[in-house]
């Protein structure tokens, strides 16, 4: 797909618009119709075979009506720390519908989905891509009888709560305090392009998303590509569970990633910008869009950005259809393009062939944010914080169990165990970090710092942006299979190593659960994380045993408790109460 370019701003090509149509056809009736399928097949000229392709490929896209109201429940690991059970069976009473379906007169459809983004405000879920937070039996029985009696979703749901909370006490944090839309910009000319990346490597900003590769090394990657069209892209696809700063950014200081954007235009050459948000913030798509009209509105945005010369450039917004994987860069690429968001093969790197073949600059929403403020404050400023070789602050989403759970703007060299007592952690005994994906921290490493890179301590915590404690009544093997369940519905399928050994995976787990497995069924799990490791396309099926092998590790006691030797006890693990339970429960 080549791009047409007109002057300096890139003229998309047609299917570029593939999954706004598809949500305008999905808004319209709840559903994707055949005739729909034919009618993109015949516009862009591809099969409707293709078509279907891209439509099964994205959780939010139905083939069916999916309901009046569609009701999206949260089944991540928090939720079930807070109640999933119980709200999952006041849905599907109140609505008569069954999880994965409508009810009979087609008014309210009920589907499960993994994080939301609301990982600090559970049980949460979203009607219509509303957000409702903080849910109970009460709360769920007046939301539908209200939908019943017509009353607009939109008059019913909940606003966030920000959560915001600062662990640097004796200054104010960077990302949250007020921004004055052009602070960022109106430094541009005096810098000059040269002038901004070399402002990104004496701060040492790297790239907040998990890999924390630098952020000046991408930028000048990038300018020094010879083309006459760039791109700039914002990753807003935040879709590891436990996660949600982008929420908090996006909500509280769009103008921070915007201006990041700009920024990052300016000093690599681009003339168009693309924010890829996550269907799950459906909720925060016109406060973005009205904050990108106040740019235009006064000269920041389009023609001379803030008055500058011959520097023209713009952003629009694509909303994504719920694909995890589309969080990995390439992938995301792909599905903005129109296609199914499978990863690239990495003949080349975004910076030289990203979106429609032109250079792309990717970085997620809190790399931007940082970049306006270490433009608007100066290094001193943001280098005042945290330690030598991880200067700044990070933000850290925290969730499960503890008594303040939200956003907290730490400093690099932080510990975990200060951190933990600032959310209240409540009997802290199982701690991930970064999601799922991540590592599994124990309280014996309450004394490691947080930091990008070590420096005068043997470990660190690099940690993407999420912390959920679990404390010793959880059980270890009910975390490991909903992280299992995830990546493999998560995984796009396009190579064995993750396709397979993510459904490999959790039956190993199921066997570990009904108290059948031995110490080869361990060995094979270890086995083939390393495998998954190694030969998987993308960083989905590199990480999705991090968190396994972690725990596998970390609580081997855990595991030899349960392991079963002996090969005739076959009725080892089997519950009787639970088989029967649905029994008793309708029998009357």
């Amino acid at each position: 797909m080549d791009a047409q370019l007109t002057g300096t701003y890139l003229n998309e090509p047609p299917r570029t618009q593939m999954l706004n149509r598809l949500w305008e056809f999905q808004r319209a009736k709840q559903y994707i119709s055949d005739a729909d399928i034919i009618t993109l097949a015949r516009d862009y000229q591809i099969s409707e075979i293709e078509i279907e392709g891209i439509v099964s490929f994205y959780h939010f896209f139905h083939r069916k009506p999916a309901g009046k109201y569609t009701i999206y429940l949260n089944n991540s690991m928090t939720s079930h720390l807070k109640g999933f059970n119980r709200i999952l069976e006041a849905f599907e009473r109140e609505t008569a519908a069954k999880a994965g379906s409508t009810d009979p007169t087609g008014t309210f459809g009920l589907f499960l989905t993994p994080c939301i983004g609301l990982s600090d405000q559970e049980p949460a879920a979203l009607i219509n891509f509303y957000p409702f937070t903080n849910l109970n039996t009460l709360k769920i029985r007046d939301i539908i009888t209200q939908l019943r009696k017509g009353v607009p979703v939109e008059e019913l749901y909940d606003m966030p709560k920000e959560n915001i909370h600062y662990t640097t006490e004796d200054k104010p944090g960077i990302f949250f305090s007020d921004f004055k839309s052009g602070s960022a910009i109106s430094k541009l000319v005096a810098l000059q392009q040269n002038g901004v990346i070399n402002l990104l490597k004496e701060t040492k900003l790297s790239g907040r998303g998990g890999a924390f590769y630098p952020t000046w090394m991408k930028w000048q990657a990038a300018a020094d590509e010879n083309s006459t069209q760039k791109v700039v892209v914002c990753n807003a696809d935040e879709g590891e569970p436990g996660t949600f700063k982008d929420r908090a950014l996006l909500h509280k200081v769009p103008e921070t990633v915007i201006e990041g954007m700009i920024v990052c235009a300016y000093a690599v050459g681009a003339g168009f910008g693309l924010i890829y948000l996550r269907a799950e913030y459906t909720w925060l798509l016109n406060r973005i869009e009205k904050a990108l009209q106040r740019y235009r509105d006064k000269g920041l945005l389009g023609k001379s950005c803030g008055g500058i010369t011959n520097f023209n450039f713009d952003i629009r917004v694509q909303l994504g259809a719920g694909s995890y994987v589309c969080g990995e860069e390439t992938a995301l690429l792909e599905s903005a393009e129109g296609k199914r968001g499978e990863p690239r093969t990495r003949w080349f790197y975004p910076v030289q062939k990203g979106y429609l073949n032109l250079p792309t600059v990717v970085n997620n929403v809190e790399t931007f944010s940082a970049v306006s403020r270490i433009i608007e404050f100066g290094t001193d400023h943001f280098r005042s914080y945290g330690i030598e070789k991880s200067p700044g602050t990070k933000i850290i989403s925290v969730s499960g169990d503890c008594k303040y759970p939200g956003i907290y703007e730490i400093e690099w060299g932080m510990t975990l165990g200060e951190l933990l007592d600032k959310c209240g952690a409540e009997d802290p005994y199982y701690i991930q970090e970064s999601g799922p994906s991540g590592t599994v921290l124990t309280v014996d490493e309450l004394d490691v710092p947080f930091a990008m890179f070590a420096e005068f301590f043997s470990q660190h915590i690099r940690c993407g942006g999420a912390l959920t404690i679990f404390n010793k009544n959880r059980d270890i093997l009910e975390i490991l299979l909903n992280y299992a369940d995830f990546y493999k519905k998560e995984s796009c399928g396009i190579c064995t190593p993750c396709r397979a050994g993510n459904y490999f995976i959790e039956r190993k787990l199921g066997r570990l659960k009904n108290r059948l497995a031995n110490k080869d069924d361990i060995e094979e799990l270890k086995q083939w994380s390393i495998i998954m490791r190694h030969t998987s396309r993308c960083g989905l099926g590199k990480t999705a045993t991090n968190s396994l092998i972690n725990t596998l590790d970390k609580f081997g006691d855990y595991f030899d408790g349960i392991i079963e030797q002996d090969k005739s006890a076959l009725n080892v693990g089997f519950d009787m109460e639970a088989a029967i339970r649905d029994y008793e429960e309708f029998k009357n």
